[in-house]
């Protein structure tokens, strides 16, 4: 009886034992967000989103990545300049106010200062592209491109200070690997990027990351850039000069300064390159059509103080010596408010006529002075060196 007892006991015991199981297993299920059956409704996806898993990342990664490099780093450069100064000799005798008076300064003796930076090859012919503070004073320039035994020697064909641009040409003896330039006026924010340059002298050294904003401005000790690229690929002295390059290969930026944060570079467009190559490989310049004021924007304070009713036009701060305005007469003070017809909100809507404006061709001002409303002919210029 005991033993028959314990039997249906022992069976009971296993049959709640696997309810429980059971039971626990449903509800895992449920937590856990598996359907117990097929769904009975569907999600409707829009066409467009529906291939976006299975058609937006194709063959983008690694490889892809490792691809682009094969195909465009033997046309990165590496550029080695040597700029050499006078260096005072320091001597306490020579620091003696009386020893001097007889025998003349301090000594010198001649000084080399190396640098390093990147660039990449632009034609055949060996014109290659770079920042212009890459080469600024080099007394000597070498550039060293793969598959050459020794470095190439360099001269300088032409360089912009205010674009931070150069333009430099090797003689190879046959044609080099160029790369080819892309569209960054199309480059858009989170695009993918590849940074190709020479950190620290390493050389071809490759970081990948994206386009983290277009438009940037900054100030690098005595430039100032407009209109950069940011990129979180890493970029480090070295770098300067060396192509950013999309994933199709293409050069849609020249890598050029590095802020103290991490993760922070930024490279010129490469439509401003561009725009201004030809003149730099044919003039060794950039020409640049001139007014010759220094302007400001109105505020609403300094416009009411002026007697207008708005804050529109751009005011003049200053008028630079022998420029196209001192001689139409133009004073500090005046107000811009138009150019050819074309009216004037602020300091860039002139400064953006004035580029497209050719040199030598006339233009007509209406500026406000004192309470009236002058008309103002003058004669566009080229913009002097400094």
């Amino acid at each position: 009886m005991w033993l028959k007892n314990r039997s249906f006991i022992h069976i009971a015991l296993v049959a709640f034992v696997a309810g429980i199981m059971f039971m626990s297993g449903c509800l895992t299920v449920k937590e856990l967000g598996w359907p117990d059956k097929e769904p009975k409704t569907s999600l409707n996806i829009p066409g467009n989103l529906a291939n976006a898993q299975d058609t937006a990342l194709p063959g983008v990664g690694p490889d892809l990545v490792a691809k682009t490099v094969d195909k465009t780093g033997p046309a990165v450069v590496k550029i080695e300049t040597i700029r050499t100064s006078q260096e005072e000799i320091r001597d306490p005798f020579f620091n003696d106010p009386f020893f001097r008076q007889f025998f003349g300064d301090s000594p010198r003796r001649p000084r080399e200062e190396r640098g390093l930076g990147s660039g990449f090859i632009y034609s055949p012919e060996g014109y290659i592209i770079t920042n212009e503070h890459v080469i600024n004073g080099a007394n000597s320039i070498d550039v060293i491109i793969q598959g050459f035994k020794e470095p190439l020697p360099a001269k300088v064909v032409g360089a912009d200070f205010d674009l931070d641009l150069a333009v430099i040409k090797v003689q190879a003896g046959k044609p080099l690997l160029t790369l080819k330039t892309g569209d960054s006026n199309k480059v858009k924010v989170g695009n993918w990027v590849i940074a190709i340059g020479n950190p620290f002298g390493l050389d071809h050294t490759v970081t990948v990351g994206v386009i983290s904003a277009k438009g940037r401005p900054i100030s690098v000790e005595n430039r100032s850039y407009k209109n950069l690229l940011q990129t979180d690929a890493s970029i480090n002295p070295g770098n300067s000069g060396g192509p950013l390059l999309n994933l199709n290969g293409e050069v849609v930026g020249i890598n050029t300064a590095v802020a103290q944060a991490q993760g922070i570079g930024f490279a010129i467009p490469i439509n401003t390159a561009k725009s201004i190559l030809p003149d730099l490989i044919k003039k060794g310049k950039i020409i640049r059509p001139w007014l010759g004021v220094q302007l400001q924007a109105l505020s609403q304070e300094i416009a009411g103080y002026l007697g207008l009713d708005n804050n529109q036009g751009a005011l003049i701060v200053g008028v630079i010596a022998g420029s196209p305005a001192a001689s139409a007469g133009l004073r500090q003070g005046d107000v811009i408010v138009k150019i050819n017809n074309r009216k004037i909100n602020n300091p860039d809507d002139l400064i953006e006529v004035i580029k497209e404006t050719k040199i030598g061709q006339k233009v007509t001002l209406i500026i406000y002075r004192q309470g009236e409303m002058k008309t103002v002919s003058l004669t566009i210029s080229e913009k002097p060196p400094y």
